[in-house]
């Protein structure tokens, strides 16, 4: 039985070469993206120029029904998920203090519920099939210190 995996912001950066890495090495990739929609079509077929197919879904993780819906519908066309991959993650370009109260939600939304929801969905499946592996991403965003 072929692997599914599930890679969160998979259309740029460490996410995309996740995604290569595990569809290069036989597993069916889910490549998540939310705006990024040319990336995410260009990874899909920089892989098919390899005979690699994968599946390219657009959800915002950012939204909590958004991440039951593409689960749903992973297990639904799939029947399991082997693997996810937290990567998806933002970062506000500006002064601490003008960050609104949006732009932090949106941040907390986006890097830290998205892994809580995204594992919460998948779980039972793992749990019930005896077997999963959540690999969880952090950026080097979290290491920076600025001085004032």
């Amino acid at each position: 039985m072929q692997k599914i995996a599930i890679v969160t912001g998979a259309s740029r950066g460490i996410g995309k070469e996740c995604a290569k890495m595990l569809a290069r090495n036989g597993i069916k990739v889910i490549a998540n993206y939310n705006k990024s929609e040319k990336e995410a079509q260009k990874l899909k077929e920089e892989l098919l120029k390899e005979n690699i197919d994968i599946e390219i879904y657009r959800a915002n993780i950012a939204e909590k029904t958004e991440i039951k819906n593409m689960v749903q519908d992973v297990l639904k066309k799939y029947g399991h998920i082997d693997i996810l991959v937290n990567n998806a993650g933002i970062s506000q370009i500006k002064l601490f203090t003008d960050i609104t109260d949006e732009d932090w939600e949106n941040m907390i939304q986006t890097n830290l519920s998205s892994v809580f929801y995204m594992t919460r969905e998948v779980l039972p499946n793992m749990i019930h099939n005896k077997r999963g592996c959540i690999i969880n991403i952090s950026s080097v965003w979290g290491l920076v210190r600025r001085s004032l």
